[in-house]
């Protein structure tokens, strides 16, 4: 996607490149990984700088999820190893701690804006208004039923309620590589899950083990690549509902219907405002051993972080990115510059 103003790129580059001095060459392009959902944005943002900054070369994204790249973040220091993790969950202190063992001590997280998880279905289905509750009994392998838990009996969402659809259940979800499972997990079905006074009762560990564990009778797909694939699945059948995020949905809105959950439709206007409870922060993470000896890591944090770039009536809110707020653009661009790392506890 190009900007809406080709000479926004220049203009933004000269400033941008006057703080800066020219690193010494080790390798001369940034090599980034990670998250599906902020792959797309990444990619906008690394084609712009690539074009804006003649003295860089374009940075290289991949995808591999947001575990995956932090994994690959926190094996070491050296033009062998990446330089920034791409990510659509906050870092863990155990990751903070395995990157320390490995010589990774300046991690500077750069929280770039908003994402929504939504559930979409095909245009041509049933349309959907969810709550947390629906979506833990149609994918649970126990499920609460006269006091007790049971094997999940589940097959069709009208069993669950009758306001549902009248369909089969087929809920497909990302894979344990992606930072979606995760919010997945924790804004919908732990939520969902202690709504029910059976599970509340159960210590944490079974409590956990309930909520969390999934039904192995092929009624929830697990995908590990990106959105394409979850997509491709909604197509091959036609009861599927998909967990995505709300950048690919906008993308597909031709091909796809989005569930509500809890009475809110997600977009925009109602994640920006925390309305829509299942949303979440984007970041990257910035090794800070290299910067000054991989060209343009600073740049591009700076870049991408411009308001021109990532806010309001931006490319990358017209590719579906909520922005941040003034006050919170501020404060990381802040951070940053001085140079604040994450710690580990």
């Amino acid at each position: 996607m190009s900007f809406k103003q080709r000479t926004l790129g220049f203009a933004l580059a000269a400033t941008v490149a006057a703080s800066f001095a020219m690193p010494a060459m080790a390798r001369d392009n940034i090599q980034v990984a990670g998250s599906s959902t902020v792959l797309p944005f990444a990619s906008i943002v690394a084609e712009e700088f690539g074009n804006s900054f003649a003295q860089f070369r374009t940075p290289v994204v991949a995808s591999g999820g947001s575990g995956g790249g932090l994994r690959q973040f926190c094996n070491g220091v050296g033009v062998n190893t990446i330089d920034i993790a791409n990510s659509s969950r906050a870092i863990r202190a155990g990751e903070v701690q395995r990157c320390a063992e490995a010589g990774v001590n300046k991690i500077h997280e750069i929280h770039f804006g908003y994402d929504g998880i939504v559930f979409a279905s095909r245009a041509d289905r049933g349309s959907f208004a969810l709550k947390p509750e629906h979506v833990f009994l149609a994918g649970a392998a126990r499920v609460p039923q006269d006091g007790r838990l049971v094997n999940n009996p589940y097959t069709r969402w009208s069993q669950i309620d009758s306001s549902l659809p009248d369909q089969a259940i087929v809920l497909v979800i990302p894979a344990s590589n992606h930072g979606t499972r995760e919010v997945y997990e924790e804004n919908v079905l732990e939520v969902g899950c202690k709504t029910f006074d059976v599970v509340s009762a159960l210590s944490a560990d079974e409590r956990k083990q309930v909520c969390l564990g999934q039904r192995q009778d092929g009624r929830v797909v697990e995908i590990a690549g990106d959105y394409t694939e979850t997509l491709a699945r909604l197509d091959a059948q036609a009861d599927a509902v998909g967990v995505f995020g709300l950048s690919f949905y906008d993308q597909n809105r031709d091909r796809l219907q989005v569930a509500t959950v809890n009475g809110v439709t997600p977009s925009l206007e109602t994640i920006g405002s925390g309305e829509y409870p299942v949303s979440r922060p984007l970041f990257f993470y910035v090794k800070g051993e290299h910067i000054g000896v991989v060209p343009g890591i600073a740049e591009y944090v700076e870049y991408f972080l411009n308001e021109q770039v990532s806010g309001f009536d931006s490319p990358l809110e017209e590719a579906g990115l909520i922005p941040l707020s003034d006050e919170e653009r501020s404060t990381i661009l802040s951070n940053f510059r001085a140079r604040n790392v994450v710690s580990a506890n």
